[in-house]
């Protein structure tokens, strides 16, 4: 059975450092604004297995730190947790949802509707592009 349900950020931050960044120290993953942000989590069972972070400001959201444990990638359920995520945002009034995507992560955004707006840039030798959905 799964599950989408709102979490603390604190039960973000082992996959968000497991799956993005595990070579850093787990404070890398730590966000000072994530007690502003809202944070959802899909189960499965009773197990988290993906996570993702809203942050609203005015008519606009970004969302960050999208992960999924990588023994449960491809399964779809980061898809199902962007719909969620999507329909979320659209019930609190949000006209635009954007993210910094990895450049790996592209096609998934694509498929939902996201567009790259933006140019390449690295961090920590990373590549990402700013992506945009107007809602």
């Amino acid at each position: 059975m799964l599950e989408i349900k709102e979490i603390q950020p604190s039960d973000t931050w082992e996959i968000r450092h497991r799956v993005m960044w595990a070579d850093k120290p787990i404070e890398y993953v730590k966000l000072s604004e994530d007690e502003n942000g809202l944070h959802f989590g899909l189960f499965k069972e009773a197990n988290l297995v993906s996570i993702v972070s809203l942050f609203i400001e005015n008519d606009s959201a970004q969302f960050r730190k999208f992960a999924t444990e990588i023994s449960e990638q491809g399964k779809g359920y980061g898809g199902q947790l962007l719909g969620y995520l999507i329909e979320e945002t659209k019930q609190r009034n949000v006209k635009k949802i954007w993210c910094n995507a990895r450049l790996t992560a592209t096609g998934l955004y694509q498929k939902f509707g996201f567009q790259i707006v933006s140019e390449h840039w690295l961090k920590d030798g990373v590549e990402y592009v700013k992506m945009e959905r107007n809602l």
